[in-house]
């Protein structure tokens, strides 16, 4: 990772000042960078350990930070990783537009790979993003989101690019990763992202301010009808249930409390991390057609900790 990071530092350069300081801004915040260790892990776990493994988990950090910048954008966060969203210091414009050059210095980068399988991929896993993105837009507010719907939702907008971060990496692994084990990777990435969005949704209900980095009740804020919400809507009382639809209706923090204690009633949160624990079982499941090693076993870790965290 260490390696990762200095690829991103030289890759961020630009003669133009404004794109260093939003870049670096947004960068330096750190984050977990799941998405670049995936794609290590995944290059690895099929014996590709070279440095254009490095340039690719660059530059899916890139992708996810982009989307971070246009996020927070359309969002109106003010606060990512325990400090001011960029589109907060520097203004929406500054964010939109860097965004734009992180996603195109990417491509840049993927270009250099020589290699039309992960530039397919990449592509059309940005273009699904994108579809995410518009996807969860029309739900804002929406009380009769069902929870397929959801799913749908964060499968394109969060797990496409986990998704793709393992096929990646076990695509740079050559001729030393069959058609099946490029398959069950991407398999892997799939319901890892899942799993690990499922929890984000959770966290949003029961986490810390301090420890997620995020204000709690940002989707409640939003109109988002997350996990959580929808099956208090379905399965809740007629209160709780009518607490969570006019709260969603009027995207307000207002009555977070009281979505709280709704949610809380009637299991809503146990349901939410008990589904995403059967998804990360399945990205465990996805890995047997993967060599045994110590990568491998770190990819098996790494999908138990996507639901076993407080941030």
């Amino acid at each position: 990772m260490q390696a990762v990071d200095r690829v991103i530092r030289a890759r961020l350069h630009s003669d133009v000042v404004l794109i260093r300081q939003v870049a670096e801004y947004i960068i330096s915040a750190g984050g977990k960078r799941l998405r670049p260790v995936l794609t290590l892990l995944s290059g690895r776990a099929l014996g590709h350990g070279g440095n254009q493994l490095h340039e690719l988990a660059a530059m899916i950090e890139f992708i996810h930070t982009a989307t971070l910048l246009h996020d927070d954008v359309v969002d109106e966060s003010d606060l990512r990783r325990g400090r001011e969203t960029a589109n907060a210091l520097f203004g929406n414009a500054a964010s939109v537009l860097v965004g734009d050059f992180l996603y195109t210095r990417a491509f840049q980068m993927m270009v250099t790979t020589r290699n039309m399988d992960i530039l397919a991929v990449m592509a059309e896993a940005t273009n699904i993003i994108a579809e995410g993105e518009v996807l969860q837009l029309l739900n804002i507010g929406n009380t009769d989101v069902t929870e397929d719907e959801y799913l749908r939702v964060i499968k394109y907008k969060t797990a496409k690019l986990f998704e793709a971060s393992a096929r990646v990496g076990a695509l740079s692994a050559g001729a030393g990763a069959s058609a099946e084990q490029v398959r069950a990777m991407a398999e892997y990435g799939m319901y890892l992202g899942t799993a690990f969005q499922i929890i984000d949704d959770v966290l949003d209900y029961s986490g810390d301010a301090d420890t997620i980095g995020k204000s709690l009740g940002d989707d409640l804020a939003e109109g988002k009808p997350t996990l959580p919400l929808i099956y208090t809507m379905r399965n809740g009382n007629p209160e709780a249930s009518a607490t969570v639809r006019d709260a969603l209706e009027h995207a307000s923090r207002d009555r977070f409390q009281d979505v709280l204690a709704a949610v809380q009633s009637c299991g809503a949160l146990d349901y939410a991390r008990a589904e995403a624990v059967k998804v990360a079982e399945q990205a465990v499941a996805a890995l047997a057609p993967i060599p045994e090693s110590d990568t491998r076993q770190a990819l098996v870790e790494l999908a138990r900790l996507s639901v076993d965290r407080s941030a």
